[in-house]
């Protein structure tokens, strides 16, 4: 009887033990001898470093770890399984209609229906009441690992065409295809036991769709109120109406133009839709040029923010103003005072880690016509030096600032708020794999920085992940919330760039070993691009924003 026994090493919560199982032994039966490790339920597990679902059976001697809501793949274990949910509901509810799940706001999910005229709060109610029913059944989400020939026919059955052609280019002949009730579903990551396991949602109407309102991370066990965020959901949404305009709003019909070879095609467009967007910008910064002494620009990591006021400065040049680029970045103070964040590093990303005595000063030097000699960070050192250039602000100029605490008005203490146009920037991808896996924003700048970081700065994809929660966590703390004040956004994301990073990012990944924690991200992030076929890109202009992080970028 011994041979039937695996040896278990399981760490829950931080603590380790040591258990022996029979075989046929599944996760779940398991996962409540340890639930009193944790605050809030189990979900999930890993075993030797891989992600397991509770319903599998363990598969032989090894490392288990447990893990609830509280991490960011319980996190995305329970988004999945509630969007099945919420994606069986409409179908019950509104068979001939299609449900979109697009991108995050307030907290929230944006989802729209195809092919239903108008949206009632009535529907938005029988769709929650609907969801309601389903979680209080406990429905099992069945697991099904399939030829992937017979995934493809049963999303033909129920009329999943944008799985059928995404699946075109899906090179592994076996796929993972889900279960609930009579209903099929892909997705791209596991699921949860059951519907009972995703109970705390909210849906709200708003703007003739709804937003799907789960628990945060930070507080798994209760749902977040809706923040409207008026001028990022027109941002997005105006994107997303252009992507359907040109018929590329899923990877799949990116894939499509790509193969017949209309690839240069979509850069031209992509470039000249950039370059409007900067000039309309430049013509609102013309007509407020006599008050308007400052551009302030910020955005989260790797959004493209020094090859945008770049291109914006350009635009002012057109327009008779003489702008003049200043880095945040130079203002940093000496690296030996830089605050530390919870962990002991260094915190970048706070505003206290900026010389903001010293800016201000230089500012309103500059305004009042006086010549100044700003200060040079040397990052090798990590110190400021006090000897970059010298310039002095003429009438028809205008100063364009970039970094990550433009739009933080403790920044600008001196300066009068009519004298600074603020303009945010971020990749904020309207483009989806599919009707219902929708891309995070935070995927694109993460394969942005992880390209830059190896062709520039020297560091491994294991240093990029290592250090992206932290600043996730900046971005969180001291640009986010600000993103309202902004008079202009610009939305920095190119519908082709999946297409290209995916030549660069994907050796790179490749490299990563498997017994390390990061490796569970890069098996993520290696099947998100296997579903894009790789693009040639030889025709993007040396000015677009991907250049500043593929390289011969005419700005760097």
């Amino acid at each position: 009887m011994a041979d039937d026994l695996f040896s278990l090493q399981i760490t829950a919560n931080g603590t380790a033990s040591e258990i022996s199982v029979p075989a046929g032994t599944k996760f779940i039966d398991i996962a409540p001898k340890y639930q009193g490790n944790y605050k809030c339920r189990i979900i999930g597990a890993i075993f030797d470093n891989e992600f397991c679902d509770l319903m599998e059976v363990i598969p032989g001697s090894g490392k288990i770890e447990f893990f609830t809501m509280q991490n960011k793949d319980g996190y995305l274990f329970y988004l999945r399984s509630i969007f099945f949910v919420l994606i069986k509901a409409c179908r019950d509810l509104f068979p001939h209609a299609i449900l979109h799940i697009e991108y995050s706001i307030g907290n929230g999910y944006f989802c729209w229906f195809e092919g239903l005229d108008w949206l009632e709060a009535g529907d938005v109610e029988r769709i929650s009441a609907k969801m309601k029913e389903m979680i209080d059944a406990d429905i099992p989400f069945v697991r099904q690992n399939v030829p992937t020939e017979q995934a493809v026919d049963e999303f033909k059955k129920q009329g999943l065409l944008d799985k059928v052609s995404l699946f075109k280019i899906r090179k592994q002949p076996r796929t993972n295809i889900y279960w609930l009730g009579t209903t099929v579903g892909y997705f791209s990551g596991y699921l949860l036991p059951s519907t009972s396991y995703c109970d705390k949602f909210q849906l709200i109407h708003y703007k003739n769709g709804i937003v799907l309102l789960v628990p945060t991370i930070a507080e798994p066990d209760k749902v977040p109120a809706f923040q409207e965020s008026p001028k990022y959901f027109d941002i997005i949404q105006e994107h997303n109406e252009w992507l359907d305009v040109l018929e590329l709003d899923t990877c799949a019909k990116l894939n499509d133009c790509v193969r017949r070879g209309y690839g240069s095609k979509i850069i031209l467009l992509c470039e000249a839709l950039h370059e409007k967007k900067l000039a309309k910008i430049a013509d609102e910064i013309f007509r407020r040029h006599k008050v308007v002494k400052i551009v302030s620009m910020a955005g989260p990591s790797s959004s493209g923010k020094t090859t945008t006021a770049n291109r914006l400065c350009v635009q002012l040049r057109v327009n008779g103003i003489k702008p003049f680029l200043i880095s945040l970045d130079d203002y940093f103070i000496d690296r030996d005072k830089t605050p530390r964040d919870e962990n002991g590093e260094h915190d970048f990303e706070s505003l206290s880690a900026i010389n903001i005595e010293l800016f201000n000063k230089n500012l309103n030097d500059l305004m009042q016509g006086r010549e100044v000699t700003l200060p040079r960070y040397d990052f090798k050192t990590g110190k400021s030096c006090p000897d970059g250039k010298t310039m002095v602000l003429p009438e028809n100029g205008v100063l364009v600032i970039e970094g990550i605490h433009g739009l933080n008005p403790d920044l600008y203490a001196d300066v009068p708020d009519q004298n600074i146009y603020k303009v945010y920037v971020s990749a904020l991808t309207a483009l989806n794999i599919d009707n219902h896996n929708r891309i995070p924003t935070t995927d694109g700048r993460l394969l942005r920085r992880m390209v830059r970081d190896f062709q520039y700065r020297g560091h491994s994809p294991i240093d990029t992940l290592k250090r992206w929660a932290s600043v996730r966590n900046g971005e969180d703390n001291n640009i986010f919330p600000y993103q309202e004040h902004a008079d202009a956004m610009f939305n920095s994301t190119l519908v082709y760039e999946f297409s290209v990073l995916k030549k660069y990012a994907e050796p790179l990944l490749k490299q990563v070993p498997a017994d390390i924690p990061e490796y569970r991200e890069v098996k993520r992030l290696l099947k998100f691009l296997s579903f894009f076929e790789e693009m040639d890109d030889s025709t993007i202009p040396p000015n677009s924003i991907l250049r500043e992080f593929i390289g011969n970028s005419i700005f760097r």
